[in-house]
């Protein structure tokens, strides 16, 4: 039997130790590729999922920023005006971490090297969670959806920024000629990385569209669930109270 590529998004054990080998390797050229292969789109994106946070009810609290990386989603809401309190910005490839240690050194976030299917805090830790282009890497979705709401204290808000495919034929189209065709190109020669940027079009075409997201946050126990479609159905934003 041949064996499976690189690039195909694995399972289980398999899965964790394929993410966390990918994201430690292309850390040096993360950011660069984000804000170019996204033309600069993924800033908004980040600035809504934070306007659905609801950390205005605590604005001293403490924040969780799981599968962190460089800390944008975690820099946006600790700049967020009228934000007082701290954010655990968690992840589990620690060259991500490093790399972008240079951009929190005046803010209130502390980087916490953890794997966010078992969150190194306590339970009901946290006023509010994000996870931004997190989810789609978890090894197992279920469990890393169970141990967020854990940390959250009763009545808080998991918000969740994440790729999907666009419902519109011809949206989608484009989208997928540009994920499939130039996204893997550009980004083998920018980050130098053989597969990085193949895996991503394949783990987004795997992953559960939007409803079926929001069905597993009901599953897992989460009330008020929502989500909505943004650019044209390019992301997808799901919240859930615990």
């Amino acid at each position: 039997m041949p064996s499976v590529p690189p690039a195909a998004p694995k399972r289980g054990t398999e899965r964790h130790r394929q993410v966390q080998t990918l994201f430690s390797e292309i850390a040096p050229r993360y950011d660069l590729l984000n804000h170019v292969l996204s033309l600069n789109i993924d800033r908004s994106w980040r600035s809504k999922a934070l306007d659905r946070l609801g950390w205005e009810q605590a604005p001293g609290g403490a924040y969780l920023d799981a599968c962190s990386g460089t800390f944008d989603l975690a820099l946006e809401l600790a700049r967020r005006t009228g934000f007082e309190g701290r954010v655990a910005a968690s992840d589990f490839a620690q060259p991500m971490l490093v790399q972008g240690a240079s951009k929190i050194q005046s803010a209130a976030i502390d980087a916490v090297c953890g794997d966010s299917l078992r969150l190194p805090f306590a339970d009901g830790t946290f006023e509010g969670a994000t996870v931004g282009f997190g989810v789609r890497n978890l090894s197992d979705l279920r469990a890393g959806l169970t141990d967020l709401r854990r940390v959250l204290k009763p009545g808080r808000r998991l918000v969740v920024l994440e790729f999907t495919v666009p419902p519109n034929p011809l949206m989608r189209a484009g989208y997928l000629f540009y994920f499939h065709q130039v996204l893997p190109i550009v980004g083998r020669i920018v980050s130098g990385h053989p597969w990085a940027y193949t895996y991503l079009p394949e783990s987004v075409k795997e992953f559960p569209g939007p409803s079926e997201l929001g069905e597993l946050f009901e599953t897992v126990g989460f009330t008020d669930v929502g989500w909505s479609l943004l650019t044209g159905g390019i992301a997808a934003l799901h919240w859930g109270t615990a």
